[in-house]
Parts: structure tokens; C-alpha cells; sequence
């Protein structure tokens, strides 16, 4: 017999509306930020280290936030060096990065426009993140926390790590079939696969992802890698452009979120200090090594990747010198390069290179 039946009359205390509102509002916006969880308590000292009379006591266990990657366990070992060291940036090349666009020209150039919007609304769909027209960015649906960036980046750059390593792999490959030279192609694509990761090294010191959040970058990256794979196979051309126009995005969620900064909109990010790693990889200066001169700093870096890519995507995939891998006859000529100095938004023709 059921146990409730043997029971006398439950009476429930009915629910105060107001009450009942703020708990599923409360349960609601605790699962959308399940994703992320700092590992740098001054961003979010300020939040919750409100004043309370009471002791919460809890039989869960407190996560440990974790390194992602600490030091080799040897002692003799001083540091691992990097076969790709990062060009220096000056403050003035990096403040002239500009958000900008190429128009597609033929049916490769829409297609590959194409699926980056759709790439870009499923990214915004998981990071719960909507871009504002101009004017907008003081309306509250539109406002990102300093946590919701953080979000937006970790997610942002485990996808972005993915092309570099696949075009670059099947170039390899390619190499060695044919037993013939690549031209240069194959070191650009890892070089930019390696930058892209070293931006997500970065964010994870500052956040580490939850469940919800893992489980998003898996499937992201599953499905990313084998379609790209496949793509690359049929169509560098169009694969390259592709990432052109995925970097242009990220050229305008860095923007966006460095006028954040600057508006005064993210006061947690106003005085925080980069990560060592950060300091170390892009050489920063003694007194530029704030939130904000980092955001600069990988804005930059998506920026030349916009270049890189767009360029590759104007030239002859089987039979062209990749460009940014050479010694030019006349160096006093702008020329395309490892450094920011002479950066084209939409990228260099192949008349100009060639």
C-alpha cells in the first residue's frame, strides 16, 4: 500500500508569488553561468563576500580549482621553450587594429561567409551572448559580466585552435605524399594553431571551466574538426577564407569587449594583472601588463590571423609561396609578415604577393 495513503490530511503552506519568482529566477541564472568558475578570487571578491550573520555549512565538497598546466615534475628542468616565440606589438600597432570585413566575391567566398554566421549564432547561443547594435550597449540585455567574457573567450578559443592544426596536418601529409616542398604553409598554419591555444592557456588562468562547459568545447570540437577536416580536403581555398572571416568575429567580440573595459562596465577587470603566462609569451612591458593591454594583445593577434587567412584564401593552394614565411628582395617595401606593422584587414592579393 502507498505510505501516503496510511497518512493523515498534508497541509502545504502556500508560497509567496514574490518568493516563488526569485527562486526559479535564482535557479535559472545559476544554471546558465554552471559553465565557469574563477580561479582568481579578486574577481569576484566584490560580488559575494557580502556581510552575513550566518554560517553556511555544507557536506558537498569544494571543488579545488586546479592548474591546467603546471610545471614538469623534473628537477634539472628550468622551463620549457617555446619553438615559436611571438613578434613584439608596440602599444600603437595595437591600438590601430580596427574591426573590418571582405566581401565575398564568388560562390567559395559565400560559402564559407555563410558558415560562420552560422558557426557565430551557435556561439552565441551556448556563451548566451547578444551583440548590440551601435547605440545599444548600455541596455541591460546586452551587458556582459566580467565572467560571461570569460565564457565567451574560453569557448571562443578551443574552437579557434582547430583549423591551424588540421591545415597544417593535412599539408604535411600532402608533403610527404607527393615528396614535394610546401612552401612554407605548413609552419604558419601550426604557428597559429599554437597562438590560438596559448590564448585559451591564458583565460584558464583566470577561470576553469565547469561540466556544462567541457561537454560544450567536446562537442564543439568534435564536430568542428571532422568538418573542417573533410572541407579542407575538398577546398582549402574555401577553408581559409573561412577562418578570414571566423577571425574577423573575433576581432569584434575583442573590440567590444576592450570598449567594456575602457567604459568602465567590467570594474573588476580595471586594475587585474595579466597572468605570468601572458607576461612571458607576449614579452609585455613593466606597466602594460594589465587586463586590458591583454585583450590588446590577443586582439592583435586574431587580427594578423584575419590577414594570414584571407591572404592564403587569394592564392594558389597547390603551387604558391605562403607569403608570411619569406625573405623579401626589397624589405623597404610594405610586405607581408610576422609582425603587425603593415596589417591589411581584408588581407593581401595575390598580385601583390606573388
Amino acid at each position: 500500500m502507498n505510505s501516503m495513503s496510511t497518512t493523515g490530511p498534508i497541509r502545504v503552506a502556500a508560497i509567496p508569488k514574490h518568493y516563488l519568482q526569485f527562486t526559479v529566477r535564482t535557479y535559472t541564472r545559476s544554471m546558465a553561468s554552471a559553465g565557469l568558475r574563477y580561479s582568481n578570487p579578486p574577481l569576484v571578491k566584490k560580488c559575494y563576500d557580502q556581510p552575513t550573520g550566518k554560517r553556511f555549512i555544507s557536506s558537498t565538497p569544494q571543488s579545488q580549482i586546479k592548474d591546467y598546466f603546471p610545471p614538469p615534475d623534473a628537477p634539472k628542468i628550468v622551463e620549457v621553450k617555446t619553438a615559436w616565440a611571438h613578434p613584439v606589438y608596440s602599444e600603437e600597432e595595437m591600438r590601430a587594429v580596427t574591426v573590418g570585413h571582405r566581401e565575398a566575391k564568388n560562390w567559395s567566398d559565400w560559402v564559407a561567409l555563410g558558415s560562420v554566421r552560422l558557426l557565430r549564432w551557435g556561439m552565441d547561443l551556448v556563451t548566451g551572448y547578444k551583440h548590440p547594435a551601435p547605440g545599444q550597449e548600455d541596455i541591460k540585455k546586452f551587458q556582459m559580466t566580467e565572467k560571461e567574457w570569460l565564457r565567451r573567450f574560453v569557448f571562443l578559443e578551443s574552437v579557434a585552435g582547430v583549423p591551424g592544426m588540421v591545415g597544417g596536418m593535412l599539408r604535411h601529409l600532402r608533403s610527404l605524399r607527393r615528396m614535394k616542398r610546401d612552401n612554407g604553409w605548413i609552419e604558419t598554419l601550426l604557428e597559429e594553431a599554437y597562438n590560438e591555444r596559448m590564448h585559451l592557456l591564458t583565460f584558464l588562468k583566470m577561470a576553469e571551466p565547469g561540466w556544462f562547459m567541457r561537454l560544450m568545447v567536446l562537442g564543439a570540437q568534435g564536430v568542428f574538426f571532422n568538418g573542417f577536416f573533410l572541407s579542407y580536403l575538398i577546398s582549402p581555398r574555401t577553408c581559409h577564407r573561412f577562418v578570414g572571416y571566423l577571425e574577423e568575429e573575433a576581432v569584434l567580440t575583442y573590440t567590444r569587449a576592450i570598449k567594456d573595459l575602457e567604459s568602465g562596465r567590467l570594474p573588476h577587470w580595471e586594475k587585474l594583472e595579466a597572468p605570468e603566462i601572458a607576461v612571458k609569451y607576449w614579452k609585455m612591458p613593466e606597466g602594460n601588463r594589465t587586463m586590458k593591454d591583454l585583450l590588446l594583445y590577443v586582439r592583435a593577434d586574431e587580427a594578423k590571423h584575419r590577414e594570414v587567412n584571407h591572404t592564403l584564401g587569394n592564392l594558389k593552394q597547390a603551387v604558391d609561396v605562403n607569403p608570411f614565411a619569406v625573405e623579401w628582395k626589397d624589405p623597404s617595401k610594405p610586405h607581408p609578415g610576422k609582425g603587425i606593422k603593415h596589417l591589411k584587414t581584408t588581407g593581401w592579393e595575390r598580385e601583390e604577393v606573388v
